[in-house]
C-alpha cells in the first residue's frame, strides 16, 4: 500500500511574501520608498510569471505605478499574469508589446478596445477571461489570488494607512485580496502626510506594504458625465417610452441606471415630464449608481431619496458632500463609494438595470464587442440579470411574477435601451452578434456576449417597447423584438399583421399606445439643457472638469 505524502510546511506563501519583502527593504525608509527608487523596488519584489492585480477601475488609476512598471527591464521582470478590471490607459497594453506581461484578466476595456483586439488577434495578449467586475474581483478569493497588488489612495501616511476618499471604489477589495493571502500590497498616494492630517482612514496601515508619493494626483476619468446639450428629440422620446412604458407601469423604485444619453435623458426627464405624470415619490427613489451630474436636477426636486456609488465621478466632491441625506458619507464629509457592494446592491436589492448595448440580435443577446472592438463588459451583466438567489418581494418584482406552487417567484427587470441604428447608419439589431465571430477568433470558449437574451425583460427603442417577459414562445418574442427593431436586419423581419396582433395582447406598445406624440419629444422637456444648467441647479457645488465647461 502507498503510504500517503503528508504536509509538512503550511506558510510557504508567508515566507515567500517575507522574502520578497526582505528584497525590497534597500529601497525603502520604513514603509516609504522615494519615487526614484520604484523602478528598483518593482524589480525587487515582482518575480517572473507572478499574478499581479494592477488598479485600473472604472475610472480611477494607479497610473504612477502603472508608468513605472512598463518601464522596468523585461529582463528582469516578465511574463507577468496581469489582472486589471479596467484596461483604460496605454501603459496597460505597453506592458504586454514590451514583453513584461503576457495574460490578461479583466472586466472593461472601453478606451483601449480597437488596441487591445488588435493585439489579441496578433497573440501578444493571451485573454483568460472577460469578466464582470464582481467575477474577477471574487476570482482574487479563490484561484486568481494576486502575488503582488498596485493600488492608488489619495493620501497615506508614513504607516501605510489610507485616505481613498470619494473614489474609494475597488481599492479595499483588493487590497484585501493581497493582504490576508500573503501577497505584496503597494500604494501610489497623492500625499503622504501626518496620520492626523488623514480625513479618515479607509484602509489600515497594517494591510499595506509599501506606500510611494505619485509624480501627480492619479487619474480619474469622468467616465459618467454626460453633456445635456447632446440630447436630442431621439433620445428624449426613448425616454419618455421608458418612464410610461416601464418605470410607472412596474412602479420602479429601486434601479441601476447604465451609462449613456439614454438614460441621462431619463434623469433630465424625470423632473419634468414625471411630474406631468404625477410619479414623484411613486418611482425612481433609490439609486446605485456613480454621481451622474445628470441626475442633480432630480436629486433637487425631490424625487431621490438614496444613492449608493460604485465610484465616484470627477467634479462631484463638493456635491456629493453637501448632501448626505442622499449619498453615502464618511464623518469627514466625503463620499464613500465601493464598487463591489455598489454591484451586490444593484443585483440583489434593486428592481431593475436599464443600460444600453451596441449589438443586439434576434433573441435580445447584446454585447459591446464588435468586429475589431473589444471593451468588455464592466458591471452590465452583473446587474443585466435576474438573479435567482432573491427572496424579498416588491411591487416591481412581483409584477413579474410567474411560475407555480412553490417555484412561484417574481422577476427582476432588465432593460435594454438602444436607437435602432448608431451613428453612421450601423444597425444595432443584427441576425447574429460580432461577439460570435470574435469569440471564435480570439479562441474563447464560449463568445463574450454581456447580456444574455433569456435575462431581458424590455426592450426600448424610438420605436416603441416590447414586453420580452410577457411572450409565451420564443417566436412570440422574436416577433416583438422584431416589431420595434426599425429597418434593422431584425425588424425587416416583422409583419404587420402580427405586430398588431402583439399590440392587442401587450406584448408591443408604440409611442401612441402609451399616450406619448413624438412631438411632445422636444429639448424643452431636459431639466437642464447644458453643463452649465447642471452647475445652475447644484448652487454652484458642482465643478464639472474643464474639457466639460464652455463657458
Amino acid at each position: 500500500m502507498t503510504t500517503p505524502t503528508v504536509r509538512t510546511r503550511w506558510d510557504t506563501r508567508r515566507q515567500a511574501k517575507a522574502g520578497r519583502i526582505s528584497d525590497g527593504t534597500p529601497y525603502c525608509d520604513g514603509k516609504v520608498v522615494a519615487p526614484g527608487r520604484l523602478p528598483e523596488l518593482l524589480q525587487a519584489v515582482i518575480h517572473p510569471g507572478d499574478r499581479v492585480a494592477l488598479e485600473g477601475d472604472n475610472q480611477k488609476q494607479a497610473d504612477f505605478l502603472s508608468r513605472t512598471l512598463a518601464a522596468c527591464d523585461p529582463a528582469r521582470i516578465h511574463d507577468l499574469h496581469m489582472l486589471i478590471s479596467s484596461v483604460s490607459r496605454p501603459e496597460h497594453l505597453d506592458l504586454f508589446e514590451r514583453g513584461i506581461a503576457t495574460k490578461l484578466d479583466l472586466a472593461y476595456a472601453g478606451p483601449q478596445s480597437v488596441r487591445i483586439a488588435q493585439l489579441v488577434e496578433d497573440g501578444t495578449v493571451r485573454i483568460g477571461a472577460i469578466h464582470t467586475y464582481v467575477e474577477l474581483y471574487a476570482r482574487m478569493f479563490t484561484e486568481l489570488a494576486p502575488d503582488v497588488v498596485l493600488l492608488c489612495a489619495s493620501a497615506a501616511d508614513r504607516d501605510g494607512n489610507l485616505y481613498t476618499g470619494p473614489n474609494t471604489e475597488d481599492t479595499p477589495t483588493i487590497a484585501e485580496a493581497a493582504a490576508f493571502r500573503d501577497g505584496v500590497v503597494i500604494v501610489q498616494a497623492d500625499r503622504i502626510v501626518e496620520r492626523a492630517e488623514l480625513p479618515r482612514v479607509d484602509i489600515p496601515g497594517d494591510w499595506v506594504d509599501v506606500v510611494v508619493e505619485a509624480d501627480r494626483p492619479f487619474a480619474l476619468e469622468p467616465l459618467f458625465t454626460r453633456d445635456p446639450r447632446h440630447i436630442g428629440p431621439v433620445e428624449i422620446l426613448k425616454a419618455m417610452i421608458a418612464i410610461r412604458g416601464i418605470y410607472e407601469r412596474h412602479e420602479v423604485t429601486s434601479l441601476n441606471h447604465g451609462i449613456g444619453f439614454d438614460t441621462a435623458a431619463i434623469e433630465l426627464i424625470l423632473p419634468t415630464y414625471g411630474d406631468q405624470l404625477g410619479l414623484k415619490g411613486r418611482i425612481a427613489k433609490h439609486w446605485t449608481l456613480n454621481p451622474h451630474p445628470t441626475l442633480i436636477p432630480a436629486i433637487e426636486s425631490g424625487w431621490v431619496e438614496s444613492i449608493h456609488s460604485f465610484g465616484g465621478e470627477a467634479g462631484m466632491e463638493r456635491y456629493t458632500a453637501a448632501r448626505p441625506d442622499v449619498f453615502f458619507t464618511g464623518r469627514d464629509g466625503s463620499l464613500r463609494s465601493n464598487r463591489v457592494l455598489c454591484q451586490l446592491a444593484g443585483q440583489y436589492a434593486v428592481d431593475m438595470f436599464i443600460g444600453s448595448s451596441l449589438q443586439i440580435d434576434r433573441d435580445a443577446n447584446s454585447s459591446t464587442v464588435t468586429d475589431g472592438r473589444l471593451p468588455g463588459f464592466g458591471g452590465a451583466p452583473n446587474m443585466g440579470h435576474d438573479p435567482h438567489g432573491r427572496r424579498h418581494a416588491s411591487p416591481a418584482w412581483l409584477s413579474m411574477i410567474h411560475g407555480e406552487g412553490a417555484a412561484v417567484r417574481g422577476r427582476k427587470l432588465v432593460v435594454q435601451i438602444a436607437q435602432t441604428f448608431t451613428k453612421g447608419g450601423i444597425p444595432t439589431f443584427v441576425e447574429t452578434l460580432d461577439a460570435v465571430s470574435v469569440g471564435k477568433a480570439a479562441g474563447m470558449p464560449v463568445p463574450p456576449v454581456m447580456i444574455y437574451g433569456d435575462d431581458v425583460t424590455h426592450v426600448v427603442t424610438e420605436e416603441g417597447v416590447a414586453y420580452l417577459f410577457k411572450a409565451p414562445s420564443l417566436d412570440d418574442r422574436r416577433e416583438a423584438l422584431a416589431a420595434i427593431a426599425g429597418v434593422t436586419p431584425v425588424g425587416r423581419t416583422a409583419d404587420t399583421r402580427r405586430t398588431e396582433r402583439l399590440r392587442r395582447d401587450g406584448l408591443v406598445a408604440f409611442p401612441e399606445d402609451l399616450g406619448i406624440s413624438a412631438r411632445q419629444a422636444d429639448r424643452s422637456l431636459l431639466a437642464a439643457r447644458s453643463i452649465s444648467d447642471l452647475v445652475a441647479w447644484s448652487g454652484g457645488l458642482y465643478d464639472p472638469p474643464a474639457r466639460f465647461k464652455d463657458w
